[in-house]
């Protein structure tokens, strides 16, 4: 699919920091797929489902929403990107250390799908700090969440660790 990227990632939770690079993307490509990751080997606060519509609600009524697809997946993200013809993947960097493993992943993908493409995108500079795992800690001793997740996706957090 011409001009499209694909933005994984298990956004558990969706964080400001991925809507700032899902917003620059949308207007970079015609189409971008976010793909919701599913791992039943790792623990998630939130299902694939509700991270899906935590997602759905952070883009509505934005100007660029008709852009988006949102979509779980499970397994190779190459094949998925395959299998939606789709030959870009868009990867948040925030720091060194994130750029190291994206880029050990992105040589992953080259060597198993030479066809497809990594695009690094970093977040607003005043976002660069922020991660799920800080997030998630912050939700959990009850911590302003204001600054770090869309007010939805805050409100969710508060029920889970409430």
């Amino acid at each position: 699919m011409k001009n499209s990227a694909i933005y994984p990632g298990s956004f558990d939770p969706l964080t400001n920091g991925h809507v700032d690079i899902l917003e620059r993307a949308a207007l970079m490509f015609d189409k971008v797929i976010v793909t919701v990751a599913v791992n039943n080997k790792k623990s998630a606060v939130f299902s694939g489902e509700e991270r899906v519509q935590l997602i759905e609600e952070a883009i509505k009524g934005k100007e660029w929403e008709e852009r988006i697809e949102i979509e779980q997946f499970t397994g190779l993200l190459i094949n998925f990107a395959r299998e939606k013809k789709v030959n870009v993947l868009l990867r948040g960097v925030r720091q060194i250390s994130d750029f190291e493993y994206e880029f050990r992943m992105a040589l992953t993908n080259r060597r198993l799908a030479p066809e497809i493409d990594t695009i690094f995108l970093m977040p607003d500079e005043q976002l660069t700090f922020i991660s799920a795992t800080i997030v998630k800690e912050i939700a959990a001793w009850g911590g302003d969440l204001s600054s770090f997740v869309p007010a939805h996706v805050a409100h969710a957090l508060r029920q889970k660790f409430s």
